[in-house]
């Protein structure tokens, strides 16, 4: 099956940073779900309890100030736009700086996507995954 393809005049450098940011949303969302299923848990209600320790606003926050150092100019410069954009909500769970660094995180997620960066968005989710679970290990 081949990926959509997204129209030609609407590359991810000027497409806006909440619609990265939902793309990213979702792309994360299934690299979680993948190494979820692969730490062997098959249980939907344990699964989805598990998601939210990664997906939750202040770990995504918590995952961008741990990748920010390794980041290029590019990337960082599409961080700070996801960060930026006014979103006009924010989550009753979520404080307001998290989930403003969260949406820069998904931001970028959603960016590497689109731009078919695949390599580099492995690598960058290898490492959020991996900070995550040290985090839970610590706990």
């Amino acid at each position: 099956m081949d990926r959509l393809k997204i129209e030609k005049s609407r590359r991810p450098e000027e497409m806006p940073a909440l619609a990265l940011a939902y793309i990213g949303d979702a792309v994360w969302e299934v690299f979680v779900r993948q190494h979820l299923l692969a730490l062997g848990e098959l249980r939907p209600y344990r699964l989805q309890k598990a998601a939210v320790n990664y997906v939750k606003a202040k770990a995504q926050a918590d995952i961008l100030h741990h990748l920010m150092n390794g980041l290029t100019e590019e990337e960082m410069a599409v961080m700070r736009r996801g960060r930026n954009a006014k979103s006009g909500t924010v989550p009753k769970n979520a404080d307001v700086v998290d989930y403003r660094h969260s949406t820069g995180f998904e931001s970028l997620v959603g960016y590497l996507y689109l731009k078919e960066e695949f390599d580099r968005l492995q690598a960058l989710a290898l490492q959020a995954i991996w900070f995550v679970d040290q985090q839970q290990r610590r706990e």
